[in-house]
């Protein structure tokens, strides 16, 4: 980067971190810590909500799925909006009239204190997980940037939230998140525009979408109803629906977001701008991916858009062979990218023989480039085992490193940045809330003032920073990033979600019951993804209905007291 980039990268972060920490000076309670006094208005709550799930995972993840495989998985957040009114009506009321610090505090006076310590438990469980894979991101960018092992990226990036999140807390996240937001539309507007003005002048939008829909990318909607077929239009309005409905309804991460509302009315209308605007907002970040895909038609693609792996493995194997694959897949794209305009330019004349003519050439050229670029992968690969060469989390970085502006590289960085610092530090947070609110106070004996409780909260956070930068230091080979969480989660989320509806509609059933139904119905969850029986977002599906149903069959049969 440009020192002009640097200048703009730097400025932008501190601006927002000591925004932050100014507007959240003055904590002396738990609960100003962790639910920031409870008096956000509706705005704020919205924009953290979006913020929480909107990681530095999103931005460099989503376009390098869209490039990869196209729009299909906007589909997966079809059943969010819906989600958002069934949490309006039967969540945020409950919460609200408990005065609850944490989703799982409900459940113990609902049923019993094993059925809350197993879904904080759960939850701990899959959010440490997750929030460690969320650290990892920005240590791409990092790494990326500064040319600097990974591992070194992943500490310093580590570091930096916990010192964040330990000091500020929940106030510091909200505040910081509502400028966050701000910027990163901003920046994704300018960063679209500028995709777009790079596309070459004499193919435009139109054609640039026909060449994209020529490999499949548009697809953005499915219909067909496929449980091995990860996005359709079902599996996102039912799958997706479990997923946003347990994500929003029971993670702490969103839980603990909406509860910093001054209202009901305010947690609610949050809630509501998210549903509204998260699928515009997922639509766009993906259709950067697409532009992304074009400009790449038509124009040099790298071999991998890893480039330091790359530079690695010439580096240390200057061979023939290596030189061959490079030349062999260099002369493909050049093939490719002539078909892509003469396919463009047979559009642009209307002629449907030569359209169909052009379309079929191009198709056989993109093809043959693919493969060839398959191959020089793997001969790489072969080379070093090491090396990661899944390189769809790079995409969208090589792009705006090697082609936009100066300054807009810094701007965009920063935002990478800025999301990864507000989903990692809600993360974090509600991490140090349930452990603190739903296990230790829970189980400690001792009655302790609100500043130790504090004191407390804050080494909370501290140790569950540590143990996601182990868990990051292990997440080089998940693949792509935005489904690697979505996955983790869905193995959870499920389950939890099970318990938390048996609460609200099935009165007749105990903790005894709905404790042994959570236990099995999460093990026949392992077991229909450990067997790949179906596609991950049918798992939430699985998963709550399981609860319910075992613990409606246990609720007919009497238990033995000791269970």
């Amino acid at each position: 980067m440009s020192n002009i980039d640097w200048v703009v990268l730097v400025i932008t972060i501190l601006s927002i971190v000591v925004y932050g920490l100014y507007k959240s000076r003055g904590q002396k309670n738990l609960q100003g810590f962790l639910l920031a006094d409870r008096q956000l208005p509706w705005y704020h709550v919205g924009l953290s909500v979006m913020a929480t799930q909107a990681s530095a995972i999103t931005f460099l993840s989503a376009p390098g799925q869209a490039y990869k495989e196209g729009m299909s998985f906007v589909q997966f957040y079809l059943g969010l909006p819906l989600a958002m009114i069934v949490l309006c009506i039967a969540f945020i009321p409950v919460y609200h009239r408990m005065n609850v610090y944490t989703a799982y505090e409900y459940l113990e006076k609902r049923f019993d204190v094993k059925t809350r310590t197993l879904t904080a438990v759960l939850f701990l469980i899959q959010r440490g997980l997750s929030t460690g894979i969320t650290i990892y991101a920005p240590s791409i960018v990092l790494s990326h940037i500064l040319g600097i092992d990974i591992y070194y990226a992943i500490g310093v990036i580590g570091v930096l939230v916990i010192i964040y999140t330990v000091y500020g807390g929940t106030k510091a996240v909200s505040y910081t998140q509502m400028l966050q937001m701000a910027i990163i539309f901003s920046g994704l507007f300018m960063a679209a525009s500028m995709v777009l003005s790079m596309l070459p002048s004499d193919i435009g939008i139109v054609r640039s979408m026909k060449i994209a829909g020529a490999t499949g990318r548009m697809n953005v909607m499915n219909f067909d109803w496929d449980f091995n077929n990860k996005y359709t239009l079902w599996s996102g309005l039912i799958g997706g629906f479990f997923l946003q409905l347990s994500y929003f309804g029971t993670d702490q991460s969103q839980v603990g977001r909406y509860l910093t509302g001054s209202s009901i009315g305010e947690s609610r209308l949050g809630l509501l701008m998210n549903g509204i605007v998260k699928i515009p907002m997922q639509f766009s970040i993906l259709f950067i991916g697409i532009l992304i895909f074009i400009f790449y038609e038509t124009h040099p693609t790298p071999v991998n858009f890893n480039k330091s792996i790359v530079e690695k493995v010439e580096r240390e194997n200057n061979s023939p062979e290596l030189e061959g694959y490079l030349s062999v897949y260099k002369n493909a794209q050049d093939f490719k990218q002539a078909s892509a305009i003469k396919y463009a330019d047979a559009l642009e004349l209307g002629n449907q023989e030569a359209i169909v003519q052009a379309k079929h050439q191009y198709l056989v050229d993109y093809y043959k480039a693919q493969e060839m670029r398959t191959q020089a992968n793997e001969y790489m690969m072969s080379l070093d085992r090491q090396l990661d060469f899944n390189d769809s989390n790079y995409v969208f970085l090589s792009f705006v490193t090697e082609h936009l502006p100066i300054g807009l590289v810094g701007l965009l960085i920063a935002i990478i940045f800025l999301a990864s610092m507000g989903s990692c530090a809600s993360g974090l947070n509600s991490l140090a809330s349930t452990t603190v609110v739903d296990i230790y106070k829970r189980w400690s004996k001792k009655e302790n003032s609100e500043g130790y409780d504090l004191k407390v909260s804050r080494w909370a956070t501290f140790f569950w920073g540590v143990f996601c930068i182990v868990v990051a230091l292990n997440a080089s080979r998940l693949g792509n990033l935005i489904e690697a969480v979505n996955i983790l989660g869905s193995l959870f989320y499920g389950t939890i979600l099970g318990v938390f509806l048996v609460a609200f509609f099935l009165k007749s059933i105990n903790g005894q019951q709905v404790f042994l139904a959570a236990i099995l119905g999460e093990c026949i969850v392992v077991y229909c993804y450990w067997f790949d029986k179906v596609e991950y977002l049918w798992l939430n599906v699985i998963g709550c209905f399981a609860v319910m149903i075992i613990s409606w069959l246990l609720s007919m049969i009497r238990l033995p007291k000791y269970l």
